[in-house]
């Protein structure tokens, strides 16, 4: 069983957050720290995947229209956690992705879309 490691893209990336998960000894990073804070949306999905992470934004609608596409086309991803940008704490926002972690192996993730919210 893998454990899943985090991709925040540009609109997602709190320091925050991530300081939450490395201290909770999750693994992630940020566009910021990829180069990738100006990058589309696709080559942030891209990026993700190429390094085997599940990515994080709060980009609800267009990345789950990239998810069908890239479903229809054949092409996969290492997987996708959604969550409304002001509905969550931080300290929330880093419960529910531990939670995520500790419950589902990257492997289950693959190719799916999460939605924070499911996650209490």
């Amino acid at each position: 069983m893998t454990a899943i490691r985090f991709y925040f893209d540009a609109d997602s990336m709190e320091r925050a957050v991530i300081s939450g998960l490395l201290s909770s000894g999750i693994d992630a990073t940020t566009a910021l720290e990829a180069g990738l804070q100006d990058a589309s949306d696709e080559e942030q999905l891209q990026y993700a995947n190429s390094q085997g992470r599940v990515l994080f934004t709060f980009n609800a609608r267009d990345f789950h229209r990239i998810h069908t596409e890239y479903s229809l086309q054949g092409k996969s991803h290492a997987g996708i956690v959604l969550s409304p940008q002001q509905r969550y704490s931080i300290g929330e926002r880093i419960r529910r992705l531990a939670i995520v972690v500790s419950t589902k192996p990257a492997e289950d993730i693959r190719n799916h879309i999460e939605f924070l919210s499911n996650w209490t």
